[in-house]
């Protein structure tokens, strides 16, 4: 009779402690913050990178109090046929195990919408994408002038400038640089394929094509006026007159100075910002600078593509809130207007 109880009991403690052990796991199964006590809820955002093992994320959450042990999520993950997957996740303490599973198994990553302008330089849209925290200024420099991926898409040029397509984007946190590049370039010969001709022309045609609309992309505001600014510069080109674009020599001095933005480019004296001795400076040298100035969008594309039929030689801006500029054929008009500006200022550069 002793014995029978003996055994009852040691049943009774194992199957108790059992119990417990099932209990205590299914404990460390459900969320750190729970519906009534959100008070320690934790928000946390978990990069991934691909090759990392179930343990180290494991390990990884429960460091920052979002699970609370990392071994439970490793045995669960394993019994469940779960695939770690490369990614930006967002993840809270008060999910569960079998949620937090879900999220990483899923790969739906949590994207970073970004909007890149058109205009932009290389420089420029790396600081964009540093604030965001998708990637570094100076990682993305170093993809926008990695040679081997210009020789990949054939670009006769140092750097990928004019080519980073100005899109909507959906990235990622602490992305690799040159698969940003390539993503953007990608982008610009797919947007740009029937209207550059991508089968016929060939990139050193198309190179020229994008240096022009860079420059026109810095010039325009208002749409209509596009292919009339295009219309001036490629009358120039034809008789090989000078561009004269304050706007290349604004990139000789902020992209390739790397200095700030004077707040007028000067044309008298002899420190003139329009003297410098540079390639780019169209004041200096008559043609086409030795590559773009900016990421051109559709718009200048086009009109560089197909500029307007015009008698223009020359392009002022009158109307600086407006963006509005008047087109003349000959130089003593053109200074009228000039002087017309200065007397009776309503814009102008």
């Amino acid at each position: 009779m002793k014995i029978r109880n003996v055994v009852t009991i040691c049943i009774s403690c194992i199957v108790l402690f059992f119990l417990m052990i099932v209990l205590f796991y299914i404990f460390l199964l459900r969320p750190v913050a729970t519906h009534k006590n959100r008070s320690n809820e934790i928000t946390y955002k978990i990069t991934i990178p691909s090759g990392a093992t179930t343990r180290r994320v494991a390990k990884e959450l429960v460091d920052n109090n979002i699970i609370r042990n990392d071994t439970v999520l490793y045995l669960y993950a394993r019994f469940n046929d779960f695939i770690l997957k490369a990614g930006t996740y967002t993840l809270h303490n008060s999910m569960s195990i079998s949620e937090i599973i879900q999220v990483l198994n899923s790969g739906v990553q949590e994207y970073i919408k970004i909007n890149i302008p058109e205009g932009l330089t290389i420089s420029k849209i790396g600081r964009l994408l540093e604030i965001n925290k998708i990637t570094t200024l100076k990682e993305f420099r170093s993809a926008a002038t990695n040679k081997k991926l210009l020789k990949l898409y054939g670009i006769p040029a140092e750097n990928f400038e004019g080519f980073l397509f100005p899109d909507t984007y959906f990235l990622t946190e602490n992305m690799n640089s040159n698969t940003i590049v390539k993503l953007m370039v990608d982008t610009f010969f797919e947007k740009t394929k029937s209207l550059l001709n991508l089968s016929e022309n060939t990139i050193e045609d198309i190179f020229a094509t994008i240096i022009l609309a860079s420059i026109i992309e810095k010039e325009y505001r208002v749409k209509k006026e596009a292919p009339l600014i295009a219309s001036v510069f490629t009358n120039r080109l034809n008789y090989n007159i000078g561009l004269y674009s304050c706007a290349t020599v604004e990139y000789i001095i902020t992209e390739i100075y790397a200095k700030p933005h004077p707040e007028v480019i000067t044309t008298v004296g002899p420190n003139a910002h329009t003297k410098i001795d540079n390639p780019y400076n169209t004041y200096k040298w008559a043609g086409l600078p030795p590559g773009p100035i900016s990421n051109p969008g559709l718009i200048t594309i086009k009109a560089a593509v197909e500029p307007a039929k015009t008698n223009y030689y020359f392009f002022r801006l009158i109307d600086a809130e407006k963006g509005i500029h008047v087109f003349t054929h000959d130089f003593d008009e053109h200074k009228e207007i000039i002087n017309d500006v200065n007397t009776n200022p309503i814009g102008g550069k």
